[in-house]
């Protein structure tokens, strides 16, 4: 008899919770069920869009206090570090200040988005340029991917439907491993918990929501980027979901001959830039001619070879044809947060910049842009495959009044020359 009450009474609450969690949803409409990722605020917030800058470990160390963690394995790392972080999301445009460890737990974006794939089930793509030889790529030698591969780093999921979300990333040697089931083997999968330093320098994350059709469009911009990854290594990629799907999948990890940008605007108005590596034009000029020619402002690991400050005069000869002729493009070496100064170029200090943002100057529209690609390269000489000039990579653009002038704001600092340093000969 006893069995028998303790068979009804498992059974009672197994009905009584699938029910509360059809009651939920419907109370809920807005957070999605556990079979669609979408990009989260938290555990269970979901937005259509979300932007972290994590901020630097030299002006803004650690977490602001809060303790560090690894919860997708690795182990805290004792170099410095820099988790803080400022957000902004389609809920709340206007940058804010973010709390604890930036993807380190379910409450911040960037662990949040994550943690539904790593501990989900859906089908992912993980592609990064700098995997420090965990996992292998095929054609690749060092800890990086060189050109003509794409400058590109990044993560997708997906359901079977093919609804899913993006996550693009700035961050050498994260993500590496998009489950659980098929763990990182020889280094940490958390930011701050793995061996690379790579939280030391500022650097941008941006996740947005797909559907089936804007799936389709960011696989065919990948390939036409030449992303680095592997479809048949399950540590970064689950194929899955529509036939259609697959086989753009199945067709990334090589280098792509195309010298055409595409150009297209997702269901959510978000506009997507792929360039491809054998275009061999600097790519923010390249950016500012498919938006129309307008002038922008960028903040990017600018390092040498840099491409300096441009005016809509300055002559550039590693141009191609089938671009229209683009406008101003200042570099930011500086910028500021919460009142304090930060280092917007690239190089080994802890005070220096691996985000790669811009924002519009000109034109009738407020256009925030988030980019995998560096001002480095050539405007002119005999190798215009020089840098980022000879490597393909994605450019997200919102048109958001209150998220542009944030990033505005942020990097409103100095700005480089229009012409570039000499060099200096040693005593």
């Amino acid at each position: 008899m006893r069995r028998t009450q303790l068979r009804y009474l498992a059974s009672l609450i197994v009905l009584l919770t699938v029910l509360s969690g059809y009651a939920f949803h419907a109370a809920n409409p807005s957070i999605p069920k556990a079979d669609v990722p979408r990009p989260l605020l938290a555990s269970g917030h979901p937005v259509d869009w979300w932007f972290v800058f994590k901020l630097n470990a030299a002006v803004f160390p650690d977490c602001g206090g809060a303790t560090r963690a690894c919860p997708f394995g690795g182990t805290v790392q004792k170099y410095k570090v820099g988790q803080q972080y400022v957000l902004a999301s389609s809920e709340s445009p206007t940058f804010k200040q973010g709390s604890g460890c930036a993807g380190d737990t379910d409450t911040d974006p960037i662990g949040a988005t994550f943690e539904q794939v790593y501990n989900g089930s859906f089908h992912y793509l993980i592609w990064n340029d700098q995997f420090y030889q965990d996992p292998k790529i095929k054609g690749c030698s060092g800890d990086s991917c060189g050109a003509p591969w794409g400058h590109s780093k990044g993560m997708l999921a997906w359901s079977d439907s093919g609804d899913g979300v993006i996550m693009q990333v700035t961050t050498p040697s994260w993500p590496a491993a998009g489950s659980k089931s098929h763990p990182r083997a020889s280094d940490g999968n958390t930011l701050g918990c793995v061996t690379d330093d790579n939280v030391l320098v500022s650097q941008h994350f941006f996740s947005l929501k797909l559907n089936k059709s804007d799936l389709l469009e960011v696989l065919k911009a990948l390939q036409n980027a030449s992303v680095v990854t592997d479809p048949t290594n399950n540590q970064i990629v689950s194929n899955g979901g529509p036939s259609d799907v697959q086989d753009l999948v199945k067709s990334l990890g090589v280098k792509s001959k195309s010298t055409t940008v595409i150009s297209t605007t997702l269901s959510t108005g978000v506009k997507l830039i792929s360039k491809p590596s054998n275009l061999n034009v600097p790519p923010w000029q390249m950016v500012s001619a498919i938006l129309g020619g307008i002038s922008l402002r960028t903040a990017t690991w600018w390092a040498s070879p840099q491409i300096p400050t441009t005016t809509a005069s300055t002559t550039i000869k590693c141009w191609n044809p089938s671009l229209s002729q683009p406008g101003a493009v200042e570099i930011a070496t500086t910028g500021i947060w919460n009142s304090k100064t930060i280092g917007l170029t690239g190089g080994a200090s802890p005070d220096h910049n691996h985000a790669k943002i811009g924002v519009s100057l000109s034109g009738n529209d407020h256009l925030a842009i988030f980019g995998d690609m560096n001002q480095q390269g050539t405007l002119s000489g005999a190798n215009c495959k020089s840098s980022q000039n000879g490597r393909g990579g994605l450019f997200f653009v919102i048109n958001n009044k209150d998220l542009s002038g944030s990033v505005t704001q942020l990097i409103s600092g100095a700005t480089a020359s229009t012409e570039l340093p000499k060099k200096t000969s040693k005593p």
